[in-house]
């Protein structure tokens, strides 16, 4: 059964009718009230997911009923019914709370879209303080968190790479959770006693990363005073990580692609290579297929670095885990911080729920961290962390852009821009991918490689017939 409604209607046709429409279509139960004094006095006596109440009443009208219900029980979802052209007043609702506002007459299908969206707003909110008393731990793998199928799906697989020897690639959005995925094939592989070495490779130079990894021979080059041992034999017998690696140059792909086939290094200035027993695993945020078709990254190679693969899935796409991941995050921040543990409040998760999260859970993480700082209370609101918007306005996405690297910024740019563009075309489109690609003047196949890239499904902008 989805939920338990709380019809508050002084008409008792209207309750009869949205009581009988919406059992049926939603699997739902439904009580009603006649009037808004009834509706508290049931609310104090029973649970309920939802109320779907009426603005205009006799005594205790809709907005005097949905401050005291807010002020009672703040987490319940609240939806306005209002007469067409009494809007202002219905907006006046969603400032003080409800969650949606519904005008009469109103279409059946497009009510029942619009509770059942309210409903699942209600279990998540109702998940989230579930989650909130519970330990966190048992939903953590490897410091990756979340239980959804998505998240499952990658322990699994995890897990199986982990088992062999092989090459690894790891694929996924900024702030995916690339690097604690290649610390959790590590740690359960039996290199697990071996050092971990990770290379953030864009962020050193092309004739220094050179030298880093394979190391060099006294007298390679002017400053080269010394012998310098490499990252791959410092990783000998363990795993090292190569960060990034769509951004490393052709050169660096050719002498890596050798160490993947021969198992060998040669320092810079050494006549002689090295045998060097390393696993390695990489990641890239970028689409290295479409790298390879612009010969910007050697097919080859990609071929020798994707054995095995592990695709994280970006945060919009597995929803269900943000009050899970929200909540650890709150934990693990409030004791590193030496701060007390708080909580968030509903309105806050909500705003977390709808929230695109363009930097997925790195972007959380920041967010988590200024409300712990800033909130003066045990409860963290989306005032304690300027975060009043769903969307971020250009001004705050400037500034936070600022505080990133080059490429990561770009990258969010790219991510904010093609989940809005593409978004609107699907929209219009019915989820056509053909009319939308000749709407905007790209081939069918570029758009979904941009679809691909970005995690932009066709099927939400799909209308049910």
């Amino acid at each position: 059964m989805a939920g338990t409604i709380l019809v508050v209607d002084d008409e008792i046709d209207m309750q009869k009718l949205l009581k009988r429409s919406l059992e049926s279509a939603l699997d739902c139960r439904v009580e009603t009230a006649s009037s808004g004094e009834m509706a508290l006095q049931m609310l104090a006596k029973s649970r309920f997911d939802l109320v779907l109440a009426d603005i205009k009443m006799p005594g205790m009208d809709g907005l005097e009923l949905l401050e005291l219900i807010k002020r009672a029980t703040p987490d319940v979802t609240v939806v306005m019914m209002t007469a067409f052209g009494s809007i202002d007043t219905a907006v006046e609702a969603m400032k003080n709370g409800a969650y949606d506002f519904i005008t009469k007459p109103f279409d059946h299908d497009a009510l029942v879209l619009r509770l059942e969206k309210a409903l699942e707003r209600s279990t998540l909110l109702r998940e989230n303080l579930r989650l909130q008393k519970e330990c966190w731990d048992i939903h953590v793998f490897q410091d990756l968190v979340g239980k959804s199928t998505r998240m499952k799906k990658v322990y699994e697989t995890i897990q199986t790479v982990a088992k062999t020897d092989l090459t690894v690639l790891i694929t996924g959005e900024t702030g995916t959770g690339k690097d604690l995925t290649a610390r959790a094939v590590h740690a359960m592989s039996n290199r697990s006693r071996g050092p971990f070495v990770a290379v953030n490779c864009p962020t050193v130079p092309e004739n220094i990363l050179e030298s880093e990894l394979f190391g060099y021979k006294k007298g390679a080059f002017t400053h080269a005073t010394q012998n310098r041992t490499g990252l791959f034999q410092e990783a000998h017998n363990g795993t090292i990580f190569l960060d990034e690696i769509g951004d490393i140059s052709p050169t660096i792909q050719t002498k890596l692609l050798r160490v993947l086939q021969e198992k060998e290094i040669k320092p810079l200035g050494d006549t002689r290579f090295i045998q060097v027993d390393v696993r390695i695993v990489a990641s890239s945020n970028q689409n290295l297929t479409e790298k390879i078709s612009k010969n910007e990254f050697r097919e080859d190679f990609f071929y020798r670095l994707n054995v095995l693969s592990i695709e994280l899935p970006a945060l919009r796409n597995h929803t269900e885990d943000i009050p899970l991941i929200a909540n650890h995050l709150l934990e693990k921040h409030s004791a590193k911080l030496n701060k007390p543990l708080k909580r968030l409040s509903p309105e806050l998760m909500e705003l977390f729920l709808k929230r695109p999260w363009v930097g997925n859970v790195r972007e959380m993480e920041n967010v988590i961290i200024q409300g712990i700082l800033f909130s003066t209370t045990d409860e963290i609101t989306p005032r304690d962390i300027n975060f009043n918007e769903i969307l971020p306005d250009d001004s705050r996405m400037e500034h936070s852009f600022q505080q990133l690297p080059y490429k990561e910024a770009k990258e969010q740019t790219l991510q904010h821009f093609n989940a809005g563009y593409i978004g609107n075309l699907l929209a219009s489109s019915n989820g056509n991918v053909t009319q939308a690609a000749r709407s905007c003047g790209l081939e069918r196949q570029v758009l979904q490689q941009i679809m691909r890239r970005y995690g932009i499904k066709a099927d939400p902008f799909r209308k049910k017939s």
